[in-house]
């Protein structure tokens, strides 16, 4: 494996989390880059390092979807916000596997139809579609691999907090209820819509313990802010939400055996004042032993030494997103056809990013 040539790599998108993945991909003895999809006008025609914010790469991007898929790549980097059902047919009916960080992990959510093309394009191409992330994806895999020391489990738990009051996505966050007024009445299904790929990763996880679950169902609360809320690029007004949790929960014969959580929180006027217990997740077994984990992310030195702003530290979430599809690159290249999960593939490598120069 050390030996062989490098996986020939076809990056689709420069947003945040395509910017990450261009710099990993070109920092990787093990992939290589050879071209870019472009979705906006703007950007054909220029040098997809440019685009990245790092040296010229001397791989211009392009809307040319023919040529890219000409290339023979091995692999597409696939990373805009949301899924394309027709462009990812097109890619793997072409015998080219994807990794994908787009709200994709089982592709259930895509309704049965859609999933079916995907997996049917799978098949004619001989090719793999997997789909990961922070989280969902690698939290997943943590806890996958934490129930591995038990002879029994009762109950797998991640709960992930975080403080995102520096987080200023409104379009990402609207949709889960952010900024919506507590009392609306459109409120109760806003967190379950806005957070669905995370009953895609309850299955996964339902899938690694070999369980059939009775059902799947999202239980939500939110919290309102007492003043203004003030951010860069929009405002939550007194009386509108400011805090949304959201627990997808798997049950068998009435009992919850799988609990995947999210409770996020914007400034210090929430009401009720939800306390957090740091930015990460906690992963908890419950069975026996009961296996528990903190995770958190920290920056390394130099990036705090070279920090000028906040807004520095942002890029680490982008990383965290981009890596996991990306370190299962070599596990999907040898993959069977088909839409393939962290239940299907070998534990992925972080291979090619420790530093030898």
């Amino acid at each position: 494996m050390h030996n062989t040539a490098p996986h020939r790599v076809v990056q689709w998108t420069t947003g945040n989390i395509g910017k990450s993945a261009v710099a990993a991909i070109a920092a990787n003895p093990h992939l290589e880059l050879v071209g870019c999809y472009a979705w906006s006008a703007d950007k054909v025609g220029r040098d997809v390092g440019e685009l990245a914010g790092i040296s010229p790469l001397g791989v211009t991007a392009t809307d040319d979807v023919e040529a890219l898929l000409a290339l023979k790549p091995d692999v597409v980097v696939y990373n805009p916000m949301w899924i394309d059902v027709d462009d990812l047919v097109r890619i793997l009916e072409a015998g080219v596997n994807v990794v994908a960080s787009a709200s994709f992990i089982t592709g259930h959510n895509l309704g049965d139809e859609r999933r079916a093309r995907l997996a049917e394009a799978c098949l004619r191409g001989g090719s793999t579609l997997f789909g990961s992330g922070v989280s969902p994806g690698f939290a997943e895999m943590l806890a996958i691999v934490a129930g591995t020391a038990c002879d029994r489990i009762d109950k797998i738990t991640i709960a992930e907090s975080a403080d995102t009051t520096l987080y200023d996505s409104p379009d990402t966050e609207r949709p889960v209820g952010f900024g919506a007024a507590i009392d609306d009445p459109a409120l109760a299904p806003m967190a379950a819509n806005g957070t669905a790929v995370f009953a895609e990763a309850v299955a996964l996880v339902a899938d690694a313990l070999g369980i059939e679950l009775d059902d799947i169902s999202c239980v939500s609360e939110y919290a309102q802010t007492t003043e203004d809320l003030p951010m860069a690029s929009w405002t939550i007004p007194a009386g509108h939400v400011a805090g949304v949790f959201a627990s997808w929960q798997g049950r068998v014969n009435g009992k919850t055996v799988i609990d995947i959580n999210v409770r996020w929180k914007k400034g210090q006027t929430l009401e009720p004042d939800w306390k957090l217990d740091g930015d990460g997740w906690k992963i908890t077994i419950d069975g026996r032993p009961t296996v528990t984990m903190n995770v958190g992310f920290l920056p390394p030195q130099d990036m705090i030494e070279n920090a000028t702003s906040i807004e520095d530290f942002f890029v680490l979430g982008h990383i965290m997103t981009a890596m996991p599809p990306i370190h299962a690159i070599p596990a999907v290249v040898a993959a069977a056809p088909g839409i393939a999960t962290y239940t299907d593939l070998p534990l992925p490598m972080p291979r090619g990013v420790v530093p030898t120069g």
